[in-house]
């Protein structure tokens, strides 16, 4: 049985075209691939890659001047942080929050609109595995093609289960029987009718958008289209802790806001979403408001 794509990139002794990530004294990362005959030089001495090829996993190497640089393969959330970019990347904690809660599993079939830098497309690629199917859009062929370029740097090559289209999700989605789909684009409420019909029931619709303003026009257009249930949406923080001897604190720097996320799953054909017990506060919706709640929540 061969190895799911990308797997012997991440095991065994270090090889010629594999990514090194080194850590210096004071915790800093430095990134590059290994060439045999070639030297890395920093402000404090250079050493061969040849010392590291053929070498453990976890080894440290000392330079000219004699500082000691620890030698790791980089994580895929070190090595998305690190990667050339074209748009914005989706940051590890919300590709983790998106894997979590969209339930992505081996072998799922998955539609993602924005593609960006390859981030979420390579979390993506790597929950599925090759069995799965992930299907890509992408509006910017510039965009699409740095994505790529990082795509294929991670897994060492193309990706049986990735395909990618330059364009518009609601005008060229073809893809049936989807299981998940993965919105992260500026107007995720303009692509809802076209995914709602490529969804399979029980499917889950997952959107990732930056501003309050997008979030509520984007559960509100849900709520209109019918046939998702009550969407949930959430954003998540990491702080990081400071643990020396009994200095034991919060890191004065946090990961904040970087997106929110928002989930719904697909009804079946015919059926109507359940009405909503919770009354809306009042003012909650505008005069002009003509959508589900349009009559304040009465009988919810």
């Amino acid at each position: 049985m061969s190895e799911p794509t990308g797997a012997a990139r991440r095991r065994g002794p270090f090889k010629v075209g594999d990514q090194v990530q080194l850590t210096d004294p004071k915790g800093r990362h430095y990134t590059f691939t290994l060439e045999a005959g070639k030297n890395f030089h920093t402000h404090k001495g250079s050493f061969p890659h040849d010392e590291l090829i053929g070498a453990p996993e976890g080894s440290v190497v000392r330079t000219t001047g004699n500082v000691a640089y620890l030698a790791l393969r980089p994580l895929l959330p070190d090595y998305v942080l690190s990667m050339p970019r074209g748009a914005a990347v989706v940051y590890p904690k919300d590709a983790g929050q998106i894997l979590a809660f969209a339930d992505i599993f081996p072998g799922a079939r998955v539609v993602e609109a924005g593609v960006g830098s390859g981030s979420l497309s390579s979390f993506l690629l790597r929950a599925i595995g090759d069995q799965g199917m992930l299907h890509s859009y992408e509006r910017r062929e510039d965009f699409a093609e740095i994505a790529k370029q990082n795509v294929e740097r991670y897994f060492g090559g193309e990706h049986p289960a990735w395909q990618l289209t330059v364009g518009d999700l609601q005008d060229n989605l073809s893809d049936t029987d989807v299981d998940r789909v993965i919105l992260d684009m500026l107007a995720p409420w303009e692509c809802l009718e076209a995914v709602s019909k490529a969804l399979v029931p029980g499917g889950i619709l997952c959107a990732y958008v930056a501003t309050t303003t997008q979030l509520a026009r984007t559960v509100e257009s849900i709520r209109e289209i019918g046939c998702f249930n009550e969407p949930t949406a959430w954003e998540t923080m990491i702080r990081n802790w400071h643990i020396e001897g009994l200095a034991v604190r919060p890191d004065h720097r946090m990961i904040g806001h970087t997106g929110f996320l928002l989930t719904a799953r697909r009804l079946a054909d015919g059926v109507e979403p359940p009405m909503r017990r919770r009354r809306p506060a009042k003012g909650a919706y505008g005069d002009d408001y003509a959508g589900p709640n349009a009559d304040g929540g009465a009988g919810r």
